[in-house]
This record gives structure tokens, sequence and C-alpha cells, in this order.
């Protein structure tokens, strides 16, 4: 083993003990406390993740559960039931405001689709909860805006599921690789999703199951004919529900990237693309896409294809850093540091509790990679709810990351110009048929949250 080496191995030790560290003092402090009332509105496959893993750090009573499908409602009840050490099951609603009225929860999770993300958020910070809010924050620039307005008017901690801040490798890879120095000058970020995830296909409309309220899950978003149950995948291939794999994929990796360097607002915003392969099928995102994130002296460049092979196969969805003297590879899988000439590669992979929470080896569909960073995320989110400080994954932070992937997208919709927003302003400098593109209509009588008077 070379000096270097040794030395970052010694480091992502100590990282990685100290990490342990944080985690059980957190743990201990949280685990005297009286149980938090806690509410998810969305009870699909992520809403109940998250909810399971803070149900795994804190003493929690989940006072109430939202939902417009009755099944995934009461399964989700049952599930609760089983996780939470009261054994009790929440109560049920079809209605999030019905909710928040009646149950008043200390924190509320938000794991509906992307479109219904602001309204719920918004209200939940005005009935006085803490919130914990899916990425994308929004489908809209100005959504993002409100949600930030609403969580620093009413002084409310929100936390953004970009989990990838509270990672443990991606954490030690940016405190022994990049905040030590070993990249140097850091000149180029690549990011990338290769991932087959673009559902598609031709499914009949067909009536609308008595169980599911349809009109309420299309809340805000354009009304489509109802052609099957929206729920894992289907939703996420229309544009009237979310932002695409550029809003799914790529703002993991982008905030991820602006974490680690330091960054904020991109100076301009560049995407083409459009839907190249796969043609058939009512899909409408596109199955392949470039950006340019760009800041002084460095460009922060995406790339996505639901099609082929990936460019690296050891990294399908990830990113990159480019320093003068090396690079770091870093994905939800692991990371690993290229030195540029003589000098000893470090690699780390990803960290597993699966001893620690063997509960996890059982949950239908977890993401055992994803769960510790979660667990973490949660953890952070509550000691910022004790202190009254900003989670790591902050409102705006979340916003800065969401607006910049709309922003891309917007850009692919008008041709490819760039595009450079004033967040101060709302606007996208001289170019006022983008700033008009910066609100989407809504479908009534729902109503476009305000970030001046929300």
């Amino acid at each position: 083993m070379g000096n270097l080496h040794r030395r970052q191995f010694i480091k992502g030790t100590s990282a990685a003990l100290a990490l342990s560290a944080i985690r059980a003092n957190a743990m201990d402090i949280f685990s005297a406390a009286s149980p938090r009332r806690v509410a998810l509105i969305g009870t699909g496959w992520y809403g109940k993740s998250d909810l399971f893993r803070l149900i795994q750090v804190a003493p929690v009573e989940v006072v109430g559960l939202c939902d417009v499908d009755k099944h995934q409602l009461d399964k989700a009840a049952e599930m609760v039931s089983q996780r939470q050490q009261s054994h009790k099951k929440p109560a049920l609603y079809g209605d999030y405001r019905k909710l928040l009225a009646e149950q008043k929860p200390e924190i509320v999770l938000i794991g509906t689709p992307d479109h219904w993300h602001a309204l719920t958020a918004i209200e939940a910070i005005k009935s006085g909860a803490h919130v914990y809010v899916q990425k994308p924050i929004s489908v809209d620039v100005i959504e993002g805006e409100a949600m930030v307005a609403a969580a620093r008017k009413y002084n409310r901690v929100v936390q953004v599921g970009t989990q990838r801040k509270s990672t443990p490798h991606l954490i030690e890879a940016k405190k022994n690789i990049v905040d030590a120095g070993l990249l140097g000058k850091i000149s180029h970020v690549e990011m990338c999703c290769y991932y087959h995830m673009r559902n598609n296909g031709n499914p009949p409309v067909q009536a609308v199951p008595d169980f599911f309220d349809y009109e309420m899950w299309t809340g805000p978003a354009p009304m489509r004919p109802y052609d099957g149950l929206p729920h894992v995948r289907w939703w996420r291939t229309f544009m009237e529900y979310g932002n695409g794999i550029m809003g799914d994929m790529c703002i993991h990796m982008f905030d991820t990237v602006r974490w680690m360097l330091g960054l904020g607002w991109p100076k301009s915003i560049v995407s083409t693309g459009g839907i190249y392969v796969d043609k058939t099928g009512k899909s409408n995102i596109a199955d392949t896409q470039s950006a340019i994130f760009e800041y002084d002296g460095l460009n922060c460049v995406w790339q996505h294809r639901s099609w082929g092979t990936p460019a690296d196969p050891e990294y399908p969805w990830s990113f990159k850093l480019y320093g003068e003297k090396g690079t770091l590879c870093g994905s939800t899988m692991q990371y690993d540091f290229i030195p540029e000439g003589k000098g000893d590669k470090i690699h780390k992979d990803v960290v597993y509790e699966k001893e620690k929470y063997p509960e996890d080896l059982t949950e239908p569909d977890i993401e055992l990679n994803a769960a510790p960073a979660t667990r973490l995320h949660m953890l952070n989110f509550l000691e910022a709810i004790d202190k009254g400080g900003r989670p790591v994954a902050d409102i705006e932070q979340g916003h800065i990351s969401t607006a910049s992937c709309i922003l891309a997208n917007l850009s692919m919709q008008l041709g490819g110009r760039p595009l450079k927003y004033d967040p101060s302003k709302r606007i996208v400098v001289g170019d006022a048929e983008a700033t008009k593109l910066l609100q989407r209509a809504y479908r009534g009588p729902w109503v476009h949250p305000d970030p001046v008077t929300v």
C-alpha cells in the first residue's frame, strides 16, 4: 500500500467511524425524546420508504396517511401499523387538507408525484409542520420560489430528498478528495444517466376504478384520459406531471456536484434533445438529452439516453469531476479517485447497514443502497428542527437544483437557446418568451402559489 493510498485509507476509515459516532449520538438524543406526530402524503413506493427510514431513527407516531388510491392507502396503513412502535393504524385520508386540519402533525413527509409537491408542501408549512419533500421540489420555477418563500415566512424546516448529501461514501469523497485538494483546480464536470427507465406503451383509455380518485390525483395538472393506474413509472413518462429524466435523475447528480464544489445558480443553461429513438407509445419525455450548466471557468455537462449502452458501464448514473491533479467518479454505489500521473487510486463502495437494520431485507422494493443515506438525511432533518438551523438539503438548495433542471428543459423546448435566470427578479434575462414559461397554467379550481403572497 503506497503512502498516499494508506494515508487516504486511514482518513476514509476515520471519516466512516466519525459518521457512525454522529449517527449513534443523534439517535440516542432522539430516542430520549417524546414521539413526534408524523403524517405522510402520498403512500406509494418512495413515500413509504422515506417514512420507514424515519421510523428507524427516531420515535414517531404516524397519525395520518393520505392517498387518493384506497387500496394503496390501506396497504400502507397495515405496513405502518407493523413498523411503528405503538402498532396503531394511522387515520386515513383522501384529501391532504383535511389531514392537516384534523391531525395537526409536527412533521409531514411528501411522497406524491411531482405535480403535487408545491401545493402539499406549502399547505403543510402553513399548518405549522416541518416538511420533508421529495425531489424535484416542483414542476415549474415559480412553484419552487413560492415553496422557499413559504418556508422562510413561516420559519419551518424543509428538507429535500436529495440524499446524496447524506450518502456516507460521498461525504467521505467530498472531505478526503475534493476538500483535501487532491483534484487541484476543477475545470470540467460530466454527469449522466443511461438507465432504460423511460416507460412507454399504448394502454387503452378505460373506466376509472372506484377505489381511485383520478380527479384528485390529477389536481392542478392537465387532465389526461385515464389509461390505467399511474403509479410507479407511468406518470413519470409524461411532462404533464414532472420534468422527465432531467428532473428525475439529473437533479440528484447536479445537486451533488453543486454541494461538493460549493456552486450556486448557474450563469447560463442550455440544452438540446428530444425523442430520437423510441417514438412509439404515449410517452412525451425526451429519451435523449444533453445540457450544459455554465459557471465561471467551469461547465457542468449532463447527458442522458434511455437506450443503448452507458459510456462507462461502471458509472451508468453518475458524476465525474475533472481536476488538474486527477479525476473523481461518483455514484450511489461507489467512488473512484484516479490521480494524474503517479500515485495510488482510491476506491470506496457504498455503505450498507443490513445487520443493524435487518428489516430492510424484507421490505418490498427497498433501495438497499439508499437506505443508510436516507436515515442520515432524516437525522439531519430532525437535528435542524430541534436546533433551528438549516438542513443539509434545505429547500433553497433543492430549488436551485430543481429550477436549473427545469430551465434546461425550457431551453430544449425553445430550440436550444441559452437561458439566464435572475432569481431576484424571477425572470429569464432578456427573454420574455422563456419568462412566461417559468409558471405553468394550473387546472381549476387549483390556484398556482405566488411567492409574493404565499
